[in-house]
């Protein structure tokens, strides 16, 4: 039998998972490092279980059923009210309750801030790796830090991506703590991500049947967590994932994609390809989102494929609870129940949330069913 210290892989051979993984985060260089050593089979711990590999449909299948359209939301005319409001928070609504994923497009963020954000991202994760040595860490209460969403105990299969995280609490971070190479890159794209945050704010505030100031009264979202990601091409993409498959914890998500594509949703137990398009977003609903809809709003999983081309460049922007709002217990919102319609969840606070997350570990699946009464 394996000890505690060892793993048996996919291949039924045994290896010291601790030791591999331990110098693999010991270079500090992340899983770009290991692609600039020109490594043509990926380390043991990047090896996914072949159950969750599993191939997609093809994007031709995908393509020609209309049950499988990705929802779009123009946002063009969402300020003028009346019928073009309600045609847009109608889309959001129907959108939000099944795929629990639409693209945006004719929103509040130029192009020009997008294609910037992008840029600096990559120049970030192409510097040299000294230049990054000093953020390395796993540190998750550190505000700012780079690392590789690598294993960081037994049994997880690490996923092949890098990334550098900026946390802002209460839409707050000092700037001279954002890395110089991408700062004003950064704090340009957070300032958008938040004037997006307040719209999306108002329309799932009256999709949901609520006054528009509603979801920003609560402060459920006004946090945010930037995860600039960077997917390296990968010699063995059929054997790993650039991100497994997971559903967010959080409220709301903000997805820009460079145009490399690898996003995948769960839809309809099919994996459905989101082919990226120039100057879109793409958001996506979070479980805690799910829980204070009291299930009228679903957070669905997703993943993102290792590929033999790359780097894929991604901006994550997760939207939290503020300070005070993480202070008082989250759960189904009371205007939201009646008698039809009774909690389908428990109260529970912020805290204990992350730490149910942080307890499982990165292979967790969703802690909805944990919150369930």
């Amino acid at each position: 039998t394996a000890t505690t210290m060892e793993v048996v892989s996919t291949n039924g051979h045994h290896y010291d998972w601790a030791k591999e993984v331990k110098e693999f985060h010991h270079t500090k260089a992340g899983v770009k490092g290991l692609v600039d050593v020109g490594i043509t089979k990926i380390p043991r711990f990047f090896v996914h279980p072949p159950e969750s590999l599993q191939n997609p449909p093809s994007p031709a299948s995908n393509a020609s059923d209309t049950t499988f359209e990705f929802p779009t939301i123009d946002f063009q005319g969402f300020e003028s009210g009346g019928a073009r409001r309600m045609e847009i928070v109608d889309g959001i609504r129907k959108a939000a309750s099944t795929w629990g994923f639409f693209r945006l497009v004719n929103h509040e963020v130029p192009l020009s801030v997008m294609d910037a954000m992008l840029e600096a991202v990559r120049r970030f994760h192409q510097q040299p790796t000294e230049a990054k040595m000093p953020l390395y860490s796993s540190d998750s209460r550190q505000r700012v830090r780079f690392n590789s969403n690598a294993a960081v105990r037994e049994h997880d299969t690490a996923c092949w991506r890098d990334f550098l995280t900026c946390v802002f609490h209460d839409d707050t971070l000092d700037p001279e703590a954002i890395p110089l190479v991408c700062r004003k890159e950064v704090q340009e794209y957070v300032k958008y991500m938040i004037k997006m945050r307040e719209t999306l704010s108002e329309l799932l505030s009256e999709a949901l049947g609520l006054s528009s100031d509603y979801l920003s009264r609560i402060e459920c979202m006004k946090s945010e967590s930037l995860s600039c990601l960077y997917y390296p091409a990968c010699p063995e993409p059929h054997l790993t994932l650039g991100t497994n498959q997971h559903s967010d914890t959080t409220f709301l998500t903000i997805l820009l994609q460079d145009n490399v594509g690898g996003l995948q949703v769960l839809h309809q137990n099919q994996w459905f390809h989101v082919p990226p398009i120039r100057g879109a977003l793409i958001a996506n609903i979070g479980d805690l989102m799910q829980i204070i809809s009291n299930d009228k709003f679903k957070s669905v999983e997703h993943r993102v494929l290792a590929q033999s081309v790359g780097p894929r460049i991604s901006i994550a922007c997760f939207f939290n609870a503020s300070s005070r709002a993480s202070a008082k217990p989250f759960g189904p919102i009371k205007e939201l129940l009646s008698e039809d319609s009774p909690p389908v969840y428990r109260e529970f606070m912020c805290s204990e949330y992350h730490e149910y997350y942080k307890m499982k570990g990165t292979n967790v699946a969703s802690a909805l069913p944990h919150y369930k009464l």
